[in-house]
């Protein structure tokens, strides 16, 4: 499967588990770079309140891209 014909699906799991996995799975090093960084800070940050909301928005940003160059 080519970097073009990613699965949104799996995009979107995967960064659900892990923010960034999905968007280095699309081939978008930088953004997947920055929500592994940034996700923790809020996870620690807020007790956890914002870490979910980094989280379900990671998978989102990483379903959009993964659909938008299908």
């Amino acid at each position: 499967m080519s970097k073009s014909q990613n699965d949104p699906g799996i995009a979107a799991v995967l960064s659900l588990i892990v923010p960034g996995v999905g968007q280095i799975y699309n081939g978008a090093w930088l953004r997947g770079i920055f929500w592994l960084i940034i996700t923790p800070g809020f996870w620690l940050g807020s007790g956890g309140t914002l870490g979910w909301i980094c989280h379900f928005i990671a998978a989102y940003t990483a379903y959009s891209y993964a659909k938008k160059r299908r």
